[in-house]
């Protein structure tokens, strides 16, 4: 399968919160990699593809939470651990993301 994103992927470890709006339900994740309009995170929350989800990216700057909307485009189960893989569209410009390679490359 070609690849056809537009932005590099960046590996990065960090919280993330966020609301399934079609639920209405909270749910917590660890982010996998974050790119220029998308973000991959493991959840043990069930997120189907299309959902559209509000997300706080908990950067440790010390500052408030980086907030997105954004919609689930892919998921899939991780080996029977009640974990989940997701691969969430952002629909903003995630320019303000320097705070997050900023952190990271002080780690």
């Amino acid at each position: 399968m070609e690849d056809r994103r537009m932005y590099t992927r960046i590996k990065m470890n960090m919280r993330l919160k966020f609301l399934d709006l079609s639920k209405g339900k909270e749910g917590e994740a660890d982010t996998v990699d974050i790119s220029g309009n998308g973000v991959g995170f493991v959840t043990k929350e069930d997120l189907s593809v299309n959902t559209p989800l509000d997300i706080w990216l908990m950067i440790p700057d010390q500052h408030e939470p980086y907030y997105v909307k954004g919609e689930v485009i892919w998921s899939k189960q991780l080996n029977g651990n009640g974990q989940q893989r997701v691969g969430v569209h952002i629909k903003e410009d995630l320019m303000g993301l320097a705070r997050t390679l900023r952190f990271r490359q002080q780690t």
